[in-house]
């Protein structure tokens, strides 16, 4: 099992980045994907959700509006595309996959945010 995170760096306020999250080595469209993410000193936090068929999402509300999370089946790939960044949304962004009580983490990407 491999989930492979991509696109994080760093970007000024106000920027936008795009992360993708590729996988393999089970069923990505039976699997709920979700983006967390972690700043040192804090918990990990939920970002952003997607139902396994893409026709459900969720958000948390501090990325409401900015954040857009979307999956490829196709391509075994999850997507959360990131507009508007504040320096708050500074984190190691993690992919996640959950069915039932089957876990599987990504190893994570660093996103800066800073001037």
């Amino acid at each position: 099992v491999q989930l492979v995170e991509s696109g994080g760096g760093l970007v000024q306020p106000g920027g936008s980045l795009r992360l993708s999250c590729a996988v393999s080595g089970f069923t990505f469209s039976s699997y709920v994907m979700s983006w967390y993410r972690q700043d040192p000193g804090k918990e990990r936090e939920r970002v952003a959700t997607i139902a396994s068929t893409g026709d459900s999402t969720a958000y948390v509300d501090s990325v409401k509006g900015r954040f857009t999370i979307s999956r490829d089946n196709a391509k075994n790939t999850v997507y959360l595309q990131m507009n508007s960044l504040k320096p708050e949304d500074t984190a190691v962004y993690y992919c996640n996959a959950v069915r039932g009580g089957i876990y599987y983490w990504g190893q994570g990407t660093q996103v800066t945010v800073s001037s």
